[in-house]
C-alpha cells in the first residue's frame, strides 16, 4: 500500500508545476486550513438561511467535530507527511494521517447536502434556492477539489485523503439525525 500511495502521490504532485494549477492548489489548501472554508459557508448559510438556521449552524458543528476528530486521530497515528516529494506549501502540524481538510471538507458536503430535506421555520420541509444550488451542485465539486489540493501539493499520501474523507462522511452521517432535528430553533 506504501508504495502504491507512493506512486500515486508522485504523479498528482506533477500537476503543481503548472503555475496555474499550483496557485488553484495553494489557494484551496489556505481556504481549507482548520476548515475555515467550511465554518465560513455554514455561518454564511445560518445567515441568510433563516428558516433553516437551527440545521446551518448543526452541521457547521458537524464539520468542526469531523475536524477536530481528525486532528486527535492525528496526534495517535502520528503518520509523518510526505518526504520523497517538495511540498508547495506549509503545514501546520507534522503528522499527516487522515487529511483534516478532506475531513472538514467531506463532513461540510454530506452535512450541507442534507439541508435540502431540513424542515424550514414552518414546520414542512422546504427547498431554499441558496441550499439547492450551494449544496447540491456547488459543495460536492469543491470539497473534492480541496481533497486533492492536499495532493498536488505534496502534503498528504492518497489514503491520508480517503482516510480523512470517510472520516468527515461517516461524522456527518452519524449526526444526520441530529442535522434534520426540529424547526424551531
Amino acid at each position: 500500500m506504501d508504495h502504491l500511495d507512493h506512486r500515486i502521490l508522485s504523479a498528482l504532485r506533477v500537476y503543481g508545476c503548472d503555475p496555474r494549477v499550483a496557485g488553484a492548489a495553494r489557494a484551496l489548501s489556505w481556504a481549507g486550513e482548520h476548515g475555515a472554508l467550511w465554518l465560513a459557508a455554514g455561518l454564511a448559510g445560518a445567515a441568510v438561511d433563516g428558516a433553516r438556521r437551527g440545521a446551518w449552524v448543526r452541521g457547521t458543528a458537524l464539520t468542526a467535530g469531523a475536524h477536530l476528530v481528525s486532528m486527535g486521530v492525528k496526534r495517535v497515528v502520528r503518520r509523518p507527511r510526505p518526504a520523497h516529494v517538495e511540498p508547495l506549501v506549509r503545514t501546520a502540524g507534522r503528522h499527516s494521517f487522515p487529511s483534516s481538510h478532506a475531513a472538514s471538507a467531506a463532513a461540510a458536503a454530506v452535512a450541507f447536502g442534507m439541508l435540502a430535506t431540513c424542515r424550514g421555520g414552518g414546520g414542512g420541509r422546504t427547498t431554499a434556492p441558496l441550499a439547492t444550488t450551494a449544496t447540491r451542485v456547488a459543495l460536492p465539486p469543491l470539497a473534492t477539489a480541496m481533497c486533492l489540493s492536499r495532493l498536488v501539493v505534496g502534503v498528504h499520501y492518497p489514503s491520508d485523503v480517503a482516510a480523512g474523507a470517510a472520516l468527515g462522511a461517516l461524522t456527518a452521517c452519524a449526526g444526520a439525525r441530529w442535522m434534520r432535528g426540529g424547526a424551531d430553533d
